[in-house]
């Protein structure tokens, strides 16, 4: 499921063209998606374990603040200061539903309902707000605030429906990750040969990243009791770390040949 956008794609504004702060919906941009689900929930793990769940909420949130600032003063789609933002979503997106689920009692049933419900507002504002759920058309303003709503809702949601079929229901990290990697598969192809059409496509795939990169990672991460490889939070957080850094660096390159262009 990807668009076929040129690098720096333009939207008439007044006063002159805007160029687009996401990137283009690639299959790069699937597969770092997808680590960076993984690396969140490992990370948010590690943190609040050597932290305390307090400090690594609050070091979350503060960072979390300086990535977004950093990603609304941007004038343009920049892979790292993009994608230093979704990680730090993705990690305070996680101790959100954790924080949800563990100080406050909320089942992970109920956590998830309510995210979707938050999600849905979001979606319903955008919409009548500015007419279009298009990623390819924030470039700033109102648009990216709801963009960065909608995303921060999903990561909370994936997180809690990741936890409760692994958890609650009892299936167990490998078979949700297997599960959610076959249900992602559902949206492209219902795009492709059906008439759903591309937003709605984009918006279902984006939401299930979020649980099969988290489900994935828990289970390289956590005990073997818990059903997991026992590799280590932290190694594994370090891990996807370094894959991600050297895919955004690609990226940022790629980027910057085709402004050339």
């Amino acid at each position: 499921m990807t668009t076929p956008r040129t690098a720096g794609p333009r939207r008439s504004v007044p006063g002159g063209p805007v160029l687009s702060k996401v990137p283009r919906v690639t299959a790069a941009f699937w597969a770092v998606k997808i680590l960076t689900t993984g690396m969140g929930e490992t990370t948010s793990d590690f943190l609040a374990r050597v932290l305390g769940p307090i400090p690594a909420v609050g070091s979350a949130g503060l960072l979390l603040a300086v990535a977004l600032f950093a990603q609304a003063r941007a004038r343009r789609y920049v892979p790292a200061v993009y994608w230093a933002a979704v990680i730090m979503v993705s990690v305070f997106g996680t101790m959100a539903a954790d924080v949800a689920h563990v100080a406050l009692g909320v089942p992970y049933a109920l956590s998830a309902g309510a995210f979707a419900v938050a999600l849905a507002l979001v979606f319903v504002l955008w919409r009548s707000t500015e007419g279009t759920l298009a990623v390819e058309t924030v470039a700033g303003g109102r648009r990216e605030v709801f963009y960065w709503s909608a995303v921060m809702a999903t990561f909370a949601l994936g997180t809690a429906v990741g936890d409760l079929t692994a958890a609650t229901l009892g299936w167990g990290y490998l078979p949700s990750g297997l599960l959610f990697a076959a249900l992602i598969a559902l949206p492209a192809l219902a795009h492709r040969f059906s008439a759903l059409p591309p937003v709605p496509a984009f918006w279902w795939a984006y939401v299930l990243t979020r649980p099969l990169g988290a489900c994935f990672a828990d289970w390289a991460g956590v005990s073997r009791e818990r059903g997991g490889l026992d590799l280590g939070t932290g190694p594994v957080s370090l891990v996807l770390a370094v894959v991600i850094l050297a895919a955004v660096a690609w990226l940022g390159v790629r980027e910057r040949r085709a402004a050339r262009l």
